[in-house]
């Protein structure tokens, strides 16, 4: 697919690990923004979650994102 996701989140946060886990295990390349190592980085996802801090955000090449995607959305959206 050529698909580069970039995850938005914090090392602590187990849905960021489990995001981060389940594209390691499907051989999935992705881009890894520690949002607390680059506090910048919150503004990016407040935008793509209408002002709210929730992680993981998992922003897809085609501009579409999603934001505490459990396995099952990531591999329908990473299928489609």
């Amino acid at each position: 697919m050529g698909e580069t996701p970039t995850i938005y989140g914090t090392d602590w946060c187990g849905d960021c690990r489990s995001a981060k886990q389940y594209f390691a295990d499907n051989s999935v390349e992705y881009t890894w923004v520690d949002v607390e190592a680059n506090p910048d980085e919150i503004e990016t996802v407040m935008r793509y979650n209408s002002g709210r801090r929730t992680i993981p955000v998992v922003v897809f090449d085609d501009g579409s994102h999603l934001t505490e995607p459990s396995n099952a959305e990531l591999a329908a959206k990473l299928s489609s």
